[in-house]
Parts: structure tokens; sequence; C-alpha cells
């Protein structure tokens, strides 16, 4: 199994901290956020977690007492109104991975960069925008430019309560394929090493073009994630 840095499995060990609710690895969490108010992560040869807060628990009702899996559990909340995400990758460095050079020309934007990334932006397909969630105010921003044009941009965010930052990365549909966004995550991630925080890289696991990129940046698979949605009202049974 690949050596994470310890800061890792403890953030998510506290996430999934707190009372039991039931014979399986499901706990009641009061600190959740109402944002997620439940969360599930499958790991290769360990057992699924799941976690919820009290008011989903209350949802359970009885079901927390009987036998059924974390599986059965997350349809009954399904049933009761809630709706999960779909499931997302987690990726890490291995704690003393090294990171290798990028092969192109990458750097840190500064203010002046600020024109360039907002035509960047635009040029960008909408569709591409939520899925990669790179923004010009985030906690950092790099760039891989083709003369004056930004064409690769990798951006991240304090994640919160950890130490983590959650990388996002944008390229241009005619330079994919050209190492401009391998180029920009290597970049990103000696940036947060030095910062002395771990950068955590997320993806659906559906999409191959961001989990081969992934790979291919030396960042290690840890786990899946699935969280649900704030519900609109309290769930019903």
């Amino acid at each position: 199994m690949t050596d994470f840095s310890p800061r890792i499995p403890e953030y998510w060990q506290a996430q999934f901290a707190g009372d039991a609710l039931g014979p399986e690895s499901c706990t009641v969490n009061p600190s959740l956020s109402h944002k997620r108010p439940a969360m599930i992560l499958t790991r290769d040869g360990a057992p699924s977690r799941m976690t919820v807060r009290p008011e989903l628990a209350a949802c359970l009702g009885q079901l927390a007492s009987t036998s059924l899996s974390i599986e059965d559990q997350k349809t009954a909340l399904i049933r009761s109104g809630i709706t999960f995400h779909d499931p997302d990758h987690l990726f890490y460095l291995p704690e003393d991975g090294p990171i290798p050079t990028p092969a192109r020309s990458v750097r840190k934007l500064t203010p002046d960069d600020r024109s360039a990334f907002d035509i960047f932006h635009h040029e960008a397909p909408e569709a591409d925008h939520e899925d990669a969630f790179v923004e010009w105010d985030h906690w950092a921003v790099f760039g891989c430019f083709d003369g004056d044009r930004l064409i690769s941009a990798a951006s991240a965010m304090l994640w919160e309560n950890s130490p983590f930052t959650d990388l996002g990365v944008l390229t241009l549909p005619d330079a994919r394929g050209k190492g401009a966004a391998r180029a920009v995550v290597l970049a990103m991630l000696d940036f947060v090493r030095s910062q002395g925080l771990e950068p955590q890289y997320r993806c659906q696991i559906d999409n191959i073009a961001s989990v081969t990129l992934a790979k291919a940046c030396g960042l290690r698979l840890y786990g899946q994630w699935i969280v649900a949605a704030q519900p609109p009202s309290p769930c019903h049974s």
C-alpha cells in the first residue's frame, strides 16, 4: 500500500468520528457541515465508512439498529429525500514521493496576468468550468502560456479545517495533449508542498482524462468519497 503522509488518514479518521450508528462502520457526527450532512468513504482493502449529521440519523430511525449495510442505509436516505453527489476519486502524493520537474514553462500568476486569465476563462468551454473549478481568487493560481496566451491553469483552495489544498485544472481544448495540464499541476504540487500543506486532487470516477492526469503527476489514489447535498427540508420517512 502507498505510504501517505499521516496527516491524510488522520484527517479522514476525524471526519468519521462520532457515536456509532448500527453494527457497521457508520457514525453520527454533529460537526459535519450542513452543506455536507452525510458522507461515505471507500478504500480498497478497508471497510467502507459512513457518517451523518444527527438529523439524518433520525431519518434512518430503527434501520440503524439492524444489520443493513452502508449501501442499504444510503438507499434509505435517498428514499427519505436525501440526494448524494456522484462519487469522487481522492488523490494525494505519497509522503516521500519526488515531484517531477514540469516539461513546459509554468509560473505562478500575478495581478498583471488578470487580463490573460479572464480571456482564458472566457475561451474555456462553459461545461468545463464547473468540473475544473479554476478561479482567479483562489489561494494560488499557476499558468502555462503559449506566447502571451494562457492555455492551461491550475488553482488551489485551502480545504476547510484540514492540511489540504484542493486542486483544479483547466486547459483550453486546442492545447490538450501537449503537456500543459501536467506542467501546471506539477508546479502547483511543488508549491503546495513548499508551503507545508498536502495537495488534494479530486475528480469524478468516470473522468478518465482527469484520472490519467493525476497518475501522470505522481498522485496516488486514496479512496472514493461520496457526499450528500444539503436537503431543502428535513427528510421524511
